[in-house]
């Protein structure tokens, strides 16, 4: 008997047939005498329709009435994923984040988790029921509710099978695992049978979207090893695990294209030390995540500043910096016209080369570039949107990542 984690995503669980065929799945494993917790998203588009009437009726709402009102989604389908268990003679019981005992910081939208009580689920384990936990949400020391932020029920699957001390962790999505590139896009994109956390982080955090990228550190500092696979057939899909010797002779593991990224100039500051810790100490205490960073070298005593941030987030930045700017000097210009292309292996700290290659790819299909960062284990550039699948076939064609599996 195994003790199992399970996390179903919103496609998966988008109307009664699919929370039928998860709970059928479910009672298949419960008949073969393991111990399950399983975790759920929202129906997929429920949280994009909260989301449109919340901002139907007020244009900047309360990041406190937000996690009141996202909450809900989590918690109808962990209602009807029991109810369907039942229906088929499984005793099974849900649980919303604040009842499995998930207790995080008070950042609303985007809260951490700080420890988990699981001292009911595993009692309610051991008397035989399945336990049905809404994902992506927890409760405050203040008991108010929090949400993780979009993909967190990644996080309350990993968090949980730490805390359960699981066998396993099985994050069912509508992809069969982590490829090579987003198949939709890139047609010759294969299925990788083993990726190492470092390289699922990266592609996580570069616009795969396949895990949550918290969900993938969280994984990695608790070593729980998970497998990404499909709720939609019984094929084995992609582990993800600690890095090993073999995974450093490829190169590149994978090309990821973000499209939700906006960049932002702020032209004509004072170049002087201080200034940049203004402007980004701002974003920081507004919890404004900034990636690409890039400032030119001054002249005439001013300097310009550019750096990419979620394009969710464009108008927060925007109003963020105005009273800084208004103390500092400056403007703020805005262009959500670009897209973030990406190429990742953890070969790349053994290999030369990859820049060059990668680059050279990009100039023969006519791509340029606008911005440049590199990792130990990663090479991303800011490019045009609608340049963005071409980069990505010329980027997986150059790395002939269509010969690994």
């Amino acid at each position: 008997m195994a003790r199992i984690v399970q996390k179903y995503g919103g496609t998966s669980v988008g109307d009664v047939d699919r929370i039928k065929n998860v709970a059928a799945r479910i009672k298949a494993n419960r008949d073969a005498g393991n111990e399950l917790v399983v975790v759920v998203s929202a129906r997929a588009g429920v949280t994009n329709e909260l989301i449109a009437r919340a901002k139907a009726v007020c244009a900047m709402p309360s990041e406190r009435e937000m996690d009141q009102l996202l909450s809900i989604g989590e918690q109808e389908t962990i209602a009807l994923t029991a109810m369907a268990l039942h229906g088929i003679g499984v005793e099974a019981v849900s649980y919303t984040g604040a009842q499995a005992g998930i207790f995080t910081d008070t950042v609303h939208t985007k809260a951490k988790i700080k420890t988990i009580n699981a001292k009911p689920l595993i009692k309610d384990l051991e008397a035989g029921k399945v336990i049905i936990v809404a994902g992506f949400q927890g409760i405050n020391d203040d008991g108010q509710i929090t949400t993780l932020g979009r993909g967190g029920s990644d996080l309350t699957a990993i968090a949980l099978a730490a805390a359960i001390h699981a066998d396993k962790c099985e994050i069912y999505t509508d992809v069969d695992g982590v490829y090579t590139a987003d198949p939709r896009v890139v047609k010759d994109a294969k299925k990788l049978q083993e990726i190492s956390y470092d390289e699922m982080l990266e592609l996580a955090s570069l616009g795969s979207k396949v895990m949550q990228t918290r969900s993938v550190e969280f994984a990695s500092k608790y070593n729980v090893v998970f497998e990404v696979r499909s709720s939609f057939n019984n094929n084995p899909g992609t582990i993800v695990k600690q890095e090993v010797a073999y995974m450093e002779k490829v190169v590149v593991r994978g090309v990821a294209v973000d499209k939700d990224q906006a960049k932002v100039v702020v032209s004509n500051i004072a170049d002087k030390p201080g200034t940049a810790a203004k402007v980004f100490r701002a974003l920081a205490e507004a919890n404004i995540n900034v990636d690409m960073i890039v400032q030119n070298v001054g002249k005439d005593g001013v300097a310009n500043l550019t750096f990419t941030v979620p394009q969710t987030e464009t108008l927060k930045a925007e109003q963020t910096l105005a009273p800084v700017l208004k103390a500092i000097g400056g403007s703020v210009t805005l262009d959500d016209k670009i897209a973030k292309l990406s190429v990742v292996g953890v070969g790349m700290r053994t290999h030369s080369g990859v820049a060059s290659t990668l680059f050279s790819a990009l100039a023969d299909a006519g791509i340029n570039l606008e911005l440049i960062s590199t990792s130990e284990i990663k090479i991303s550039v800011v490019i045009a949107k609608d340049k963005a699948d071409d980069a990505a076939r010329a980027a997986h064609k150059a790395f002939q990542l269509d010969q690994l599996g």
